[in-house]
């Protein structure tokens, strides 16, 4: 059988981008039936010459130009879209769920006591404003408001660095402090961090900020280095690669729609605090961080404060939102989660290192929380979030 020809018109000079990319590579690895023309080329970049007149048998594109969207339209072979722009909606579409993505940075920021939020979004990208309003909306129904900053269309031409610099440090000051934000992704997250640094405001004491994508070299140079949500790229690019292999063997796909929930989010230095004015609790919370993965219980840290169960567990609830054993529970499921993602550890070691006394029990209470048994989710998320 002869082999197919796709060709990707996926930029790659951006983690996300280069996540698509791995992927379809990932998917042709296992089946090896393909051949795959990518042409070097940045995001929104005008598409090569050859691909309006190749004969090849599908594509998987970016769709986010005009110009893209009408050579898609003309070639007339399967296509897949893996982007937020939807300039073809006919066409499937496989992307990132931009809810599940604000969802979870949401519950990120309230875990760790911060009562004020803000967004920092992008009009320009759907996926911006789609974050911007599910993050808005996971804090209302928590009963919490959010400051919204959209930077302004480029559409008029009058855009320049220097005045979004200038509205958005305006915009940084007016916010009530401590304040938790998210940026709709992290490189909107790194300019936050650069202007706080200008306008010596601490981070994460008076601003926490959280970004998207895990990029890891914006994340680490980043200062402080920046927590951040990792979206499942390589599992998008994988869907869409079935997705296309499926249209060239003659299956309809028309508008099918794949949105894939993020994987986890990285923790560093940008939201490493407790933002709450109750010592007794700022003490209590510090603690579990601490030792959560030591196998503590309750009575462990009323032994560290000097509050009766009843009134340290109702304050407690109250500044968190949490019972203290669900928060030393979601202590240990975060270690869980970064020993699955970085370490070979075996299901029972990484039972042991964070505190549960039996592998079955921490395998449910995986299971429950991250809609996956352990071993699922190692292979789901290794090599996708370094």
């Amino acid at each position: 059988m002869a082999r197919r020809s796709v060709a990707l018109l996926i930029e790659s000079s951006n983690a996300y981008a280069r996540g698509l990319l791995q992927g379809i590579i990932d998917y042709q690895r296992q089946h090896d039936a393909w051949s795959i023309y990518l042409p070097e080329q940045d995001r929104g970049a005008t598409p090569p010459k050859w691909i309006r007149n190749w004969h090849g048998d599908c594509v998987s594109a970016r769709i986010e130009t005009d110009e893209i969207a009408r050579i898609v339209r003309r070639i007339g072979i399967p296509v897949v879209d893996v982007s937020a722009a939807r300039r073809l909606e006919q066409i499937p579409w496989v992307e990132t769920d931009d809810t599940k993505v604000a969802q979870l940075a949401a519950e990120h920021l309230i875990e760790r006591g911060f009562r004020h939020f803000a967004f920092c979004g992008d009009s320009n990208f759907n996926w911006s404003v789609w974050r911007s309003k599910a993050f808005v909306a996971a804090l209302q129904e928590k009963g919490l408001d959010c400051n919204v900053f959209e930077l302004p269309s480029r559409k008029s031409g009058a855009h320049s660095w220097l005045q979004e610099k200038r509205l958005l440090a305006k915009w940084i000051k007016s916010l009530p402090k401590p304040i938790g934000l998210m940026a709709s992704y992290d490189i909107r997250a790194r300019h936050v961090l650069d202007i706080c640094r200008d306008l010596e405001i601490m981070v994460p004491d008076e601003v926490a900020v959280i970004g998207v994508d895990n990029d890891p070299i914006v994340c680490n140079l980043a200062f402080p280095s920046l927590t951040s949500v990792i979206p499942d790229a390589v599992g998008a690019g994988y869907r869409a690669a079935e997705l296309l292999e499926k249209m060239m063997q003659g299956g309809s796909s028309n508008q099918e729609s794949h949105l894939l929930p993020p994987l986890a989010i990285v923790t560093r230095q940008s939201t490493d605090i407790f933002a709450v004015n109750d010592e007794d609790i700022c003490l209590a919370a510090k603690f579990i961080r601490d030792h959560a993965c030591s196998g503590i219980t309750v009575v462990d840290i009323l032994r560290e404060i000097p509050l009766s169960r009843r009134v340290f567990e109702s304050r407690f609830h109250k500044a968190t939102g949490k019972t203290p054993h669900e928060a030393i529970l979601s202590q240990r499921l975060r270690r869980v989660e970064q020993l699955l993602r970085e370490s070979d550890l075996s299901l029972e070691a990484i039972a042991v290192k964070t505190g549960f006394e039996h592998p079955e029990y921490m395998n449910v209470v995986f299971r429950k929380h991250f809609k996956s048994p352990p071993g699922q989710y190692r292979n789901k998320i290794r090599n996708r979030s370094t």
